[in-house]
């Protein structure tokens, strides 16, 4: 890989000149001469809309003062988009006035960038110009530079001289001198930085700021967009801070290097370290159900494949593979881009050639060569109603990390049926803390008890420590996607590491006989020095229908869980107890009925609880939990189990199945083996059996209720003869 990035680093930059960023292909003469395809038609029109809007209003280029949402953060953003789609539209069309507009939103700026210093709304982050972070100048110029790229050969000398001098130069100077520590990071902001350095160097024929941008600020190969490429993505693609993010950073990576690939094909950029960008496109999209991207660490929740970082992307991706299921992404998306890649998107669909992209489960390696752990993702049937399991069994995920190791979520019917909170943060808009990262994102939605994750003394993961928790990541013990058991096993024992816990858990997808739909086995496993109290939440959305255990709740007044890591967030709303029968919590969500059911025992206590307290700016969502509890113990089993069942039409007032199939769960051990029994109401008894031994080959048996099971493997699902005790 080193030896790679060294070849790259060394190829000669002996040539290079100022010229276009992107291919200067006929889509003008073609806009005149033929109808253009369906979509990107609709996108000429939709660009027209806005630049031509921007146009009315004259040339608006402030003073930077708010911070993110506030009027001038906002209006330099509108107008970074004006003069990227500006400059498309003057490409495409030939028409000049866009290139008029587009030279004159630039000049605006060649007289206000000299004059900025620290923007004056600057906070933690590293301080911009435009803009109050650094990361939103940097995006700034990867836009802009794009539009000025599609006209600036068309202008006089003087032009050229005054944007190239007093805006790009000294932006890109910026951006990778006097923020050399942001340019260096192995981080998303650092992308954006080197790309906008690196294609303003190609732009301005600059080959120092383009060996900056690819090796970094001492041209070592250490850092650097090309090492970004090496240490932040998996060999799978998978991006070590999480979905959300990986979308975000995906544009820059991707337009950047669509960038170096027209100006210097002999880097084979997209072969680099084995196709690894074209990789991270397809593993993006993998990353998400219905559209929406799984929202673990820092994610907003309402980001999906519908936004303009998987425009470029695909329409990059489409381009470089032919791939015809990315057609069918661009269809849902229902968008492209104002380049010849998004033509060819847009030709492709009217063509009739999309094909359905190939959803399944699987695993994705976390860590620079696939060693930090995993996200496993298992999934059942398909269309936007399928059911997938995300098991979280990744690394920290950097400073956008959260402390919820070996966490989980399902989806069903379309919804979220076991949540996972996201980011505290409601973006962009200035009246809740100036769009930032809110105070709760730390107190609350980083913590482990805001996850689907054990927690133990009331402490989070790596007591809250990122820098100690970016030291360590699970192990993925084994994964599994047969048809009729698909299973997830992953092992941390670096948590606590005070109270020397060990932490094993089992997930798993079980086909049981006469139900409709699998359901999902969680085998939780802690171990520890000492006695401890051991909680197993579960964030779960829909509305209660009934308990099976006897519930004490609290009707008057609700007592708060804990004082610190996140309990200090928890209204308790009712106690209980699970230790007979077989205890359950089953509530509704879009006219689909759940039950999580979980082994009887004498010890444990049952919370059913709901964030939002300790909120006096109510920055938190109003979500229920259920927690299995476990106090005073050096030893920790939950065995737990969701169903989903029946279904609700309000329409016709008619319920089908509102209870639960579900007789009894039963758990046993033999050994060093974990065994599930699941008892319907039909009489049905099926085994999950769980040896933990990874030598595929090896036997294993047990007795089950009476009757002696056999199996080989890791795991296995195993039907009971209707006899037995």
């Amino acid at each position: 890989m080193r030896k790679l990035l060294t070849a790259i680093g060394a190829l000669s930059f002996a040539g290079l000149v100022p010229a276009p960023l992107h291919a200067q292909d006929s889509s003008s003469v073609a806009f005149e001469e033929e109808a253009l395809p369906p979509l990107y038609a609709a996108e000429l029109e939709r660009a027209r809309s806005f630049v031509d809007g921007m146009m009315e209003q004259g040339l608006v280029v402030p003073v930077p003062k708010d911070p993110g949402g506030g009027y001038t953060h906002e209006q330099h953003k509108r107008n970074y988009r004006a003069i990227h789609l500006g400059g498309q539209l003057y490409r495409v069309t030939g028409d000049e006035k866009y290139r008029d507009y587009v030279r004159d939103l630039l000049l605006e700026y060649s007289e206000l960038y000299p004059t900025l210093g620290d923007h004056p709304a600057k906070a933690n982050q590293n301080v911009g110009r435009l803009f109050w972070q650094v990361l939103n100048d940097a995006m700034w110029v990867v836009h802009a530079i794009q539009g000025y790229g599609d006209i600036r050969d068309t202008l006089s000398a003087e032009d050229r001289r005054a944007i190239d001098d007093n805006v790009f130069r000294p932006a890109a100077h910026f951006l990778s001198v006097e923020s050399e520590r942001t340019f260096n990071l192995i981080h998303n902001h650092a992308t954006w930085a080197t790309a906008g350095v690196g294609m303003t160097g190609y732009l301005l024929g600059d080959h120092d700021m383009v060996d900056r941008a690819l090796l970094g600020s001492d041209k070592s190969g250490e850092t650097g967009f090309l090492r970004q490429s090496e240490l932040l993505f998996s060999p799978d693609g998978y991006y070590t801070e999480g979905p959300y993010y990986q979308r975000f950073a995906l544009l820059p990576f991707l337009v950047f290097a669509d960038v170096i690939e027209r100006n210097e094909p002999e880097r084979k950029i997209f072969e680099h370290r084995d196709g690894i960008l074209l990789k991270a496109l397809r593993t993006t999209i993998q990353l998400s159900y219905g559209g929406y991207f799984f929202p673990f660490n820092d994610a907003i929740r309402d980001k999906s494949l519908r936004t303009a970082e998987l425009y470029e992307g695909v329409a990059i991706a489409y381009a470089k593979t032919g791939d015809p299921a990315l057609l069918s992404i661009a269809e849902f998306q229902g968008r492209t881009v104002l380049t010849a890649n998004g033509r060819s998107v847009a030709q492709g669909l009217a063509d009739g050639k999309a094909e359905p992209f190939p959803f399944r489960s699987l695993l994705h390696s976390d860590g620079a060569v696939g060693d930090q752990g995993a996200v496993a993702v298992l999934r059942h049937g398909t269309g936007p109603r399928h059911t997938a399991l995300i098991a979280k069994n990744s690394s920290q995920g950097l400073g956008h990390g959260h402390f919820d190791k070996l966490s989980w979520q399902l989806y069903d019917n379309g919804n979220e049926i076991v949540r996972d909170y996201g980011a505290a943060r409601f973006l962009n808009i200035e009246a809740k803390h100036g769009g930032r990262y809110l105070p709760e994102n730390e107190t609350w939605a980083k913590q482990s008890i805001a996850h689907n994750a054990l927690v133990v003394d009331e402490k989070s993961h790596f007591y809250g420590d990122r820098k100690f928790a970016d030291k360590f990541a699970p192990e993925q013990v084994y994964f599994s996607d047969a048809p009729d058991l698909q299973v997830t096993v992953a092992a941390i024992d670096t948590a606590y590491p005070e109270e020397q816990v060990e932490q094993i858990r089992t997930l798993a997808m079980v086909e049981v006989e006469g139900l409709s739909a699998p359901v999902v086995v969680d085998i939780m496993r802690a171990k520890a020095e000492g006695e401890h109290k051991f909680d197993l939440p579960l964030h779960y959305s829909g509305h209660i229908m009934e308990t099976g255990f006897e519930l004490e709740p609290n009707v008057t007044e609700r007592p708060v869980l804990g004082a610190s890591d996140g309990y200090q967030h928890l209204w308790v709303d009712g106690t209980g107890s699970a230790a007979g029968g077989s205890p359950y919590l089953t509530w509704i969500l879009d006219g689909r009925f759940y039950t999580y059911r979980f082994v009887p025992n004498e010890q444990l206590e049952v919370i059913l609880a709901e964030s939002g307290a300790n909120d006096p700016e109510f920055n938190l969502r109003r979500e229920p939990v259920i927690i299995q509890r476990l106090d005073g113990a050096s030893e920790a089993v939950f065995v737990s189990m969701l169903e989903s069942h029946g279904l609700y039409d309000g329409a016709t007032e008619q319920t089908i199945g509102s209870r639960s199939q579900i007789a009894s769960l039963h758990h046993y051990s033999a050994g060093n083996a974990d065994l599930v029994l699941i008892e319907t109401i039909a009489g049905g008894r099926t085994v999950l059996a769980i040896s933990y031994d990874k030598d595929p080959n090896k036997s294993h048996s047990a007795v089950v209720a009476g009757q002696q099971i056999s199996w080989t493997g890791f795991a296995a699902r195993i039907a009971l003869s209707e006899g037995g005790n």
